[in-house]
This record gives structure tokens, C-alpha cells and sequence, in this order.
């Protein structure tokens, strides 16, 4: 017994003296993993600062690596070693990279691309996993510019029915919640879909998150609490301010306390204690459910206080010189689209007087063909008349013969009559009558001898001329056919096969054209104001388009609460607004008393 106590005492030794020199740490983002070999002495922030080195990301405030801990989760403190917090002990050690913060408002805070695209793969993820609660005619309008920022411009061509049929697009819950078919959902999401067509990825991504932000439960960390009277709530902690809800009702607080008003946070064991600025005002004060929740809380109320009051601050010189730099590209990505929109039109020009020259010289060689067709089957009748000419000519040539022998004959009996004709008066006479008829019908046949002689030679000069059309007929196919082999394509004709050069065009900016530009943006912004009203509209058109197929039997209680807050007007700003218009003392007793 003591012999193996003192070999696990010198094993420990062991161990002691060779510590292990690195251990490894598998990163999950919402788009992929890696994997990083880290030395023990590294704390958090040199983990954090290789990840967003990695990522390219610059906006580091928003964001943390979160791992679970027993049945919570926790963030990875920046100040201390990764080994000496809570994270797990075997390898690899996951840590999931997420926003820990969320802006006020997307467009103006989120400078980078790629934070704005990790930005909409998380809310997006929350949204199908309906940690936040979309409705409905909400859900389709999100799911339309979730396939924008996939699949870029709409193309009937490429995008037919049944494209959308493996991807996830829409929370399970509102799926269920109405008597449609798949095909019914891809139909409006594709009608919508269609009307984005001139926007950039980036700038569907940025109408997903602008439409997204003004979802009751966007950007809210929720935790059960109690008050001094015990009764059980829910704490939400956003980038506003701290709200206070019912547990069974996650999308109208209660009363809030906008960041501004908080002078102090702390906490003691399970109590959280939190001092108003009004010193005249009590201590507003709560009970979580253990140690470590208090401390999360502490975490995110820190951060979105810090990020409330720098938000409100002059930019500091490094997300200034983002900023601008983030305004040149936009506008260097502006003047590049628009090049290549009109690179994109002209192609299209081109294509079309490629498409009309191809066209037309497909209507030349159909004509062409049926020419030569034609002359093929004038040929052929020619051929056929030649020949029958010839055939018509060798019989009249065989009657002119057989007529000329029978010339002969008569004359030979005409011949032998005159010799037998003296033989007496009486036999002359009728020799002589014979005679007569004889030298008539001998007149008859040589008439009828010329007349096919002459029959015979039309007929041979007909067989001529037939010939001689024959041979035209067979000159003018070869010119045909020659013509459409040999012929170059005419003038203004453009091959079907194009290539294109581009050439790289540079630009200089100077300050007349980055306030031309800036003025552009300021325009943009106005104009989306505008176009507000109509995202409403298209959301209520949606909404109606729907709402008869809805089964009323399967809302959800979060479903029916949005739908009375649609009804009375109430919108998770405008809530907010009235809350904080009541004094910071009222809402404290207000929450005491709830």
C-alpha cells in the first residue's frame, strides 16, 4: 500500500517538473470551425486578438468566445489564462466566437463587412432556432433576403421552382402554424425575393439586420430573477438598457431603466444591486439563482453600458479612420458596380446583335437552302423534260423514215403502173386514174414526210434548248451554293462567339467627390426612411395574403401577445419611449410591487 502511494507521488512529481507546454482550442463560428495549438501561459485576450486576427475582423467589442459551464453558459475573460477559468478540461477545448454585444443600430455602427455578415449568420441562426420571436409576414420578408444574400440577383432562368427546397428559411413554428405547402412558401418567398433585384450581398445582409432589429426579443439576454416580494421575473439586459418582464411574456416589458440612468452596478453573493443616477432614488435590487449568473449579468451590463456611453462619445481615431476607410470602399464598390453594370449592359447589347446577326444568318441559310432547293427541282424538271424531248424527237425521227420509205414505195408503184399502162387504152385510163391517185397520195405523203422532217427538227431544236436550260440550271446551283459557303459574314454582323478586354480603370477621389459621395449616403439614408412606410405595407400585404390559411389552434402564447401589440399600436421602440418617460422612482416601486 505505501509502495504504490509513494510511485503516484513520484508520478505526480513527474508531471510537476514536464508540464504540458500548449494544448489545443477548436473555435466554432457560425460558418466554419478551426483549430488552434495555444501555449499555456496564453490569457484570453491573446486567444481573442489570433481569432479576429484570423477572421480579418477589426470591431473586436462586439464580439467574445462563449463556452458552457454545467447548465449556463459563460464568456472567456480577456485578462486571465484560458487554463484558469471554467472552461472544459478535454481537448479539444470548444469555444464558440458569437456577438456578445449587439449596436443600437446596425447600419450606422457595424462598419466592417465581415462583422455585418457575422452579425446575420447569428441573428439569423437565433431567428430559425426562434430564440427570437419573428412573425409571420416578418419571417418571409427576413427569408427573401437571407436568399438574396445567397444567391445574389434574381434570374428566372437559374432560379426555377423548388431551387429553395433544401434550404431552411423559415422557424419551424410559423411553418405549422398555417395550411401551406412548401411550394406555397418558396412562391412568396421567391415574389419577394424577385423585387431586390439591383442590391449588392452586403446589402441584403444590412436590410436583414435593419428589419431584424426591430424584433421585440433582437439583442435581449434574458435571466430569471426575483424581487423583495419573491415574485418571479425575468431580467433582460440589451444594448438600451435593463428591462423587466413577466416570465410567460418575453416581448413587453414591464418597466425599463435605459443605461443613462444606472449610476452603479454591483453585487453580493446572489443579490444584484443596481443605483440609479438620482441619488434620491432607492436602490433597485434583485435575487438570481446562483453566483454565476450574477456574474454574466454583471458582464453584459458592463459592456452595453460602456458601448451605450461610446456610442454617444466623438469616435475615437481608430473607428474614425475605420469609418472612413469602410466610406471609400463603399463608394470605391459604387463606382465598381456601376462600371460593371455598364460592362453588364453593354455585354448584353452586344449579346443581343450577336443573338440578331446569328439569327439573321440562320434566316440567310434558310433561304439559301430553299434556293437551292428550288433550283434542285428545276433541275430535276429539266432533266425530266430534256428527256422526254429526246424520246419525242427518236419516234418523230423513226416516223420521218418510215415515211420516207413509204415515199419510196409509192414511187416504185408509181414506176411499175407507168409500165404496165401500155399494155391498153382501157388499162391506160385506169392506170392513169391510178396513176393520178397515186402521184396525190405520193404529193400527200412527201407533204406529210416534210411536215414531220420539220416536226423533227423543232423537236431536236426544243431537245437544245432544254439542254442549255439544263446546263444554266446547274451553273446557277454552283453559284448558290458557293455563295453560302465562301460568302463573309456582312457588314455589322457580330460573330456568335465574343471576348471581351476589359481594361483596369483606376480612380482618384478628391474631396469634391467624397462630398458628392458622402451626400450620396446621407441621401440613401433619407431615402430608406422613406421607404419604411412601404416595408410596412409589404410586411401588412403579407400578413393578409396569409392570414387565411393561418390555424389559429397552433399560435404559440408568444404569437398571441404580438398580435395584441400589432393591435394596439405598441412597437418595442415606442414601448420603450413611454416606459422611460415615467421617473426612474416610480419604475423602481413599480418593479417593488410587482
Amino acid at each position: 500500500m505505501a509502495g504504490a502511494l509513494a510511485a503516484k507521488l513520484m508520478a505526480l512529481n513527474t508531471l510537476r517538473r514536464k508540464p504540458a507546454r500548449s494544448f489545443t482550442v477548436r473555435i466554432c463560428t457560425m460558418e466554419s470551425d478551426m483549430e488552434i495549438s495555444c501555449e499555456v501561459k496564453w490569457k484570453g485576450k491573446d486567444l481573442f486578438d489570433l481569432v479576429c486576427r484570423t477572421l480579418g475582423l477589426r470591431e473586436t467589442w462586439f464580439f467574445g468566445l462563449q463556452y458552457e459551464v454545467k447548465d449556463t453558459v459563460a464568456w472567456l475573460k480577456m485578462d486571465k489564462k484560458v487554463l484558469d477559468q471554467e472552461v472544459p478540461k478535454e481537448e479539444p477545448i470548444i469555444l464558440h466566437f458569437l456577438a456578445k454585444f449587439y449596436p443600437e443600430n446596425a447600419e450606422e455602427e457595424l462598419v466592417q463587412d465581415i462583422t455585418q455578415h457575422l452579425f446575420f449568420l447569428q441573428v439569423k441562426n437565433k431567428i430559425l432556432e426562434e430564440e427570437i420571436h419573428c412573425p409571420p409576414e416578418a419571417s418571409v420578408l427576413l427569408a427573401s433576403y437571407a436568399v438574396h444574400a445567397k444567391y445574389g440577383d434574381y434570374d428566372p432562368k437559374l432560379h426555377k421552382p423548388g431551387f429553395l427546397s433544401q434550404e431552411e428559411l423559415l422557424p419551424k413554428r410559423v411553418i405549422n402554424l398555417y395550411q401551406m405547402t412548401a411550394e406555397m412558401w418558396e412562391e412568396r418567398i421567391t415574389a419577394c425575393y424577385a423585387e431586390h433585384r439591383g442590391r449588392t450581398r452586403d446589402e441584403a445582409e444590412m436590410e436583414y439586420l435593419k428589419i431584424a432589429q426591430d424584433l421585440d426579443m433582437y439583442g435581449v439576454n434574458y435571466f430569471f430573477i426575483r424581487n423583495k416580494k419573491g415574485t418571479d421575473l425575468l431580467l433582460g439586459v440589451d444594448a438600451l438598457g435593463l428591462h423587466i418582464y413577466e416570465p410567460d411574456n418575453k416581448l413587453t416589458p414591464k418597466c425599463s431603466f435605459p443605461w443613462n440612468e444606472i449610476r452603479n452596478i454591483s453585487y453580493s453573493d446572489k443579490e444584484f444591486a443596481i443605483k440609479p443616477l438620482y441619488k434620491k432614488t432607492n436602490v433597485f435590487k434583485f435575487n438570481s439563482s446562483r453566483l454565476r449568473v450574477n456574474k454574466l449579468i454583471l458582464q453584459l451590463c458592463i459592456g452595453n453600458h460602456d458601448l451605450f456611453m461610446r456610442r454617444r462619445r466623438v469616435d475615437s481615431l481608430e473607428v474614425q479612420q475605420m469609418k472612413a476607410q469602410a466610406r471609400e470602399e463603399r463608394a470605391r464598390k459604387q463606382v465598381e458596380r456601376q462600371r460593371l453594370e455598364r460592362e453588364k449592359q453593354r455585354e448584353k447589347h452586344l449579346r443581343e446583335e450577336a443573338e440578331r446577326a446569328r439569327d439573321e444568318l440562320e434566316r440567310r441559310l434558310l433561304q439559301l437552302k430553299d434556293e437551292a432547293d428550288m433550283a434542285n427541282e428545276a433541275l430535276m424538271r429539266s432533266e425530266q423534260t430534256a428527256d422526254l424531248l429526246a424520246e419525242k424527237a427518236q419516234i418523230a425521227e423513226e416516223e420521218a423514215k418510215l415515211l420516207a420509205q413509204k415515199a419510196a414505195e409509192a414511187g416504185s408503184e408509181m414506176q411499175r403502173i407507168k409500165v404496165t399502162a401500155m399494155r391498153g387504152q382501157e388499162e391506160r385510163r385506169l392506170m392513169e386514174q391510178k396513176m393520178l391517185e397515186a402521184e396525190m397520195l405520193a404529193l400527200k405523203m412527201a407533204e406529210e414526210s416534210e411536215r414531220r422532217v420539220k416536226e423533227a427538227e423543232q423537236l431536236k431544236q426544243d431537245l437544245q434548248e432544254a439542254r442549255e436550260s439544263e446546263r444554266r440550271a446547274k451553273h446557277k446551283l454552283l453559284e448558290i451554293t458557293s455563295k453560302a459557303v465562301s460568302s463573309p459574314p456582312a457588314a455589322g454582323v457580330v460573330p456568335a462567339e465574343l471576348s471581351f478586354s476589359r481594361e483596369n480603370l483606376s480612380f482618384d477621389f478628391k474631396d469634391t467627390d467624397m462630398k458628392r459621395l458622402s451626400m450620396e449616403i446621407e441621401k440613401e439614408k433619407v431615402e430608406y426612411m422613406e421607404k419604411s412606410k412601404h416595408l410596412q405595407e409589404q410586411l401588412n400585404e403579407l400578413k393578409t395574403e396569409i392570414e387565411s390559411l393561418k390555424l389559429k389552434e397552433r399560435e404559440t402564447p408568444l404569437d398571441v401577445l404580438h398580435n395584441q401589440n400589432t393591435q394596439q399600436g405598441t412597437s418595442k421602440h415606442s414601448n420603450f419611449k413611454k416606459l422611460t418617460l415615467q421617473s426612474t422612482k416610480s419604475r423602481v416601486a413599480y418593479f417593488e410591487e410587482l
